[in-house]
């Protein structure tokens, strides 16, 4: 297969990639683009740059976007504004990549998202996050039964992951890590597997 991995760069990308690279075409697209050892540049708050990614690469069979994470807020000062922004690039930016995307993934292709567990577990300075990937959870239940040509869209929801944990540990206080070759498990059922509308949720 050809597979777009967006965010190939990433704490999750690297992995991914040199897993999927093992077996299948890798083309590695991110913001950095090519200082950063990657094929491609876009930057997926844009749907002019997603646009152009995906006439530049020409067709693949699977879209995968590892990119982005949502910032923290506070919620006694958080406005409308700063929630805005926050989802441009992993709400809106995911949601484009499959809206445009569509057009341009070879039959039976499929789309792989990135959400998180705030969709599901309440923590303190995360309501853009949770905001975020609940929609998402909602959007690729949507877009399974919407998207044509035997098109599958899945998404993983991952926990904090162990490669992280002492940037991110001393925030979320109590959150168990998942394992990197667990995480990297459930992104390859959602590309390698057949499934569609599942939300497959990485936690310990």
């Amino acid at each position: 297969m050809r597979i777009l991995v967006v965010g190939a760069s990433g704490t999750i990308g690297r992995p991914l990639c040199a897993e999927l690279g093992s077996r299948h075409e890798i083309i590695a697209a991110g913001r950095s683009g090519r200082d950063a050892g990657q094929d491609i540049s876009v930057d997926i708050r844009s749907a002019d740059s997603i646009r152009q990614m995906y006439e530049t690469v020409g067709p693949v069979d699977a879209c995968v976007c590892v990119a982005a994470s949502g910032a923290l807020d506070d919620f006694q000062t958080l406005t409308e504004a700063e929630l805005v922004d926050n989802m441009r690039g992993k709400l809106f930016g995911q949601i484009n990549l499959v809206l445009i995307g569509q057009h341009f993934l070879a039959d039976h292709g499929s789309f792989t998202l990135t959400t998180g567990i705030f969709a599901d577990e309440a923590w303190v300075g995360v309501t853009g996050g949770a905001v975020i990937s609940g929609g998402l959870h909602s959007f690729v239940l949507s877009a399974a039964i919407e998207l044509k040509r035997g098109l599958r869209i899945n998404a993983v929801s991952p926990t904090m992951v162990a490669a992280s944990t002492e940037a991110y540990a001393h925030l979320f206080r109590g959150m168990e890590p998942v394992a990197m070759d667990r995480l990297i498990a459930a992104y390859l059922r959602c590309i390698e597997g057949r499934r569609t509308g599942e939300i497959m949720r990485a936690y310990s």
